[in-house]
């Protein structure tokens, strides 16, 4: 190859040579034949040289294409590495993922097992934690239970023991209860005299039973204290008093919203704080068992059904016992209302007067919460009778044309309760006014008198209270003014004599002078003379508190004192002097420390 690119470029060389045109100037003479042979030899010479550099130009050539061959072989030979290398580092790389892959898979299988055991763990912790829980609130219900379970219901005891006592200013004659209207007049001898007593008789005792069916709530509720006294019992020595009976009902609650009540109870027309519910009672707070003047209330037996709304409005509809009270100044003895109890009957038969009721006590209420505050409106419709004999003034007097005499009483009442401040005060107002409802008060006003043929005549009554209250966990602190109030009912008889309540024919001289006692056994004192006193209106303004020193899973212990002032105004009867329109004014101050069932 290499020759015959020689051979080629030297006859290249010789074609070009011989072919160069010759000088146009001068003809050109005969060579000599030596010059042919000079001229041919450097030709051929020069020939030889550029063919011997041509030679090493393509040695050289060829060398430096050996070496471009040899480098690329090496770099070929390189990129082939840098490819194994580079497939077995994918390679590598992929079997590292893959391991990477199936480590985490693994992992992933070990942290979920392991969540899974931690989560067993827990609900295991847990479900331990609860049973302990569970056990140790069986061994604390054992050792002190809220409640008791027997036969598929839950009875919760419940109650206080009270240590409690009273000084009036003018003496009563009576326990921690005060009778209102018998505030005594400043003749008598008893406004000279102060007294005190202290008693435990107000000390409660309850039992709640409830339990559940699959459509509705049956519970039963006994509550009893010893505010009674039987025919032996005294304070001289033993201080045996009765337990009396304060509530006894039964209850069945429907899911429906209807609800069931029979037994004693809270009559309907006192004021509940939730709907009206039983035991939700908004009860004074006072010490003093007979509450506070313009309360009005009553326990006694009922039947009634109401009806939940949407826990917004509630209705309901009551039957109660009904009871006449009566007060009749100047009347003839033609009447007839009720009897003595009667001892057979389980009535008190020395000084329980028991009215021949024709019918009972109707009550309707509608109860309010809107959101803010408790609302109540509501009736009280009441029969009245009593036997009249038209014949008991005759000259000779006889039961001949006796007859029945029926009126038809009632009246309509409001309650409204709201709290302020976080509940820290609640304000509370109460109303109740109609024709024969006086009994329904905590002063116990008449319902009724007579006219002067015996026929009953019904009196306005009118009951009012305000509440104020201020709550917080250690204390509870409280105000309340009342008042209860009867119209004057009065007639004249045929001869111009006054009859009925109240009448300013009625004498009140005697109110301010005092008399002697009777029976000379220092027990009994004597009655003024010439003072009727009937009851115009009676107001009582209250101020107390509770402190509680605990109040816990042990119970509650407490202690509070009350002040109370009492004053009784009359209707105004004939005057001598001053003395026509008596009062009476009463101071008294309670104190009660208790420790209430858990």
């Amino acid at each position: 190859m290499k020759q015959f690119q020689a051979l080629a470029l030297l006859f290249a060389l010789t074609a070009s040579a011989g072919a160069a045109p010759a000088p146009q100037d001068a003809p050109a003479a005969p060579p000599k034949k030596t010059m042919k042979k000079s001229s041919a030899s450097t030709t051929t010479e020069i020939l030889v040289r550029r063919l011997d550099d041509m030679q090493k130009s393509l040695d050289s050539q060829q060398q430096q294409i050996q070496q471009l061959k040899q480098d690329v072989q090496s770099r070929d030979t390189v990129i082939q590495q840098l490819q194994q290398q580079g497939s077995q580092v994918q390679a590598t790389a992929v079997q590292a993922q893959q391991k990477v892959d199936t480590e985490s898979a693994k992992q992933q299988q070990d942290v979920a097992a392991l969540k899974d055991d931690v989560t067993d763990l827990k609900t295991n912790a847990t479900n331990t934690a609860l049973a302990l829980q569970e056990s140790q609130k069986q061994v604390n219900e054992m050792e002190s239970p809220l409640a008791i379970h027997f036969k598929g219901v839950t009875i919760t005891p419940g109650g206080f023991l009270a240590a409690e006592t009273v000084w009036r200013q003018r003496a009563l004659a009576a326990d921690i209860n005060t009778p209102f209207n018998s505030v005594p007049f400043g003749g008598a001898s008893q406004s000279n005299m102060s007294e005190f007593f202290g008693s435990g008789r107000q000390s409660r005792v309850s039992m709640l039973t409830e339990g559940k069916l699959k459509s509705a709530k049956l519970s039963g509720y006994v509550e009893a204290d010893f505010l009674s006294a039987g025919v032996t019992s005294n304070n001289n020595q033993s201080n045996s008093y009765t337990l009396r009976q304060r509530q006894a009902w039964g209850q069945a609650a429907l899911n429906s919203g209807w609800t069931f009540t029979g037994g004693q109870m809270w009559s309907l027309i006192t004021e509940t704080k939730k709907g009206v519910d039983n035991r939700t009672e908004a009860l004074p707070m006072t010490i003093d068992p007979q509450y506070t003047v313009g309360f009005s209330w009553a326990r006694q037996y009922g039947f009634r059904v109401s009806r939940n709304l949407s826990n917004k409005l509630w209705l309901a509809f009551a039957v109660e016992d009904s009871q006449e009270t009566l007060t009749a100044h100047g009347a003839a003895n033609n009447f007839l209302v009720g009897s003595l109890g009667n001892s057979g009957g389980l009535y008190n038969a020395f000084n329980g007067n028991y009215s021949f009721n024709p019918s009972p006590d109707f009550v309707v209420k509608a109860a309010f919460e809107p959101g803010w505050g408790h609302y109540e409106v509501f009736g009280l419709i009441s029969e009245f009778r009593d036997r009249v004999f038209p014949n008991a003034t005759a000259t000779t007097p006889s039961a001949a044309g006796a007859f029945n005499d029926s009126r038809t009483g009632g009246g309509i009442g409001a309650n409204a309760r709201g709290s302020l401040y976080n509940k820290h005060i609640d304000v509370g107002m109460h109303f109740l006014g109609g024709n024969g409802t006086g009994r329904y008060g905590t002063a116990g006003l008449s319902d009724a008198t007579v006219h002067p043929d015996g026929t009953l005549a019904l009196i306005r009554n009118y009951q009012a209270l305000g509440t104020l209250e201020w709550h917080s966990p250690k204390w509870d602190i409280y105000a309340n003014a009342g008042g209860e109030y009867d119209a004057r009912t009065a007639y004249l008889t045929a001869a111009g004599k006054g009859v009925g309540y109240g009448s300013p024919l009625l004498v009140n001289t005697g109110c301010g002078t005092e008399v002697l006692p009777t029976g000379g056994a220092g027990f009994t004192p004597g009655s003024l003379a010439n003072c009727t006193g009937d009851t115009r209106n009676i107001i009582e303004g209250t101020f107390g508190f509770w402190y509680r020193f605990y109040n816990g899973p042990k119970g509650r212990i407490q202690w509070g004192p009350q002040y109370s002032y009492v004053v009784r105004n009359t209707w105004s009867g004939t005057t001598a002097g001053n003395s026509g329109q008596p009062h009476g004014v009463e101071n008294m101050f309670l104190t009660s420390f208790r420790y209430y069932l858990p």
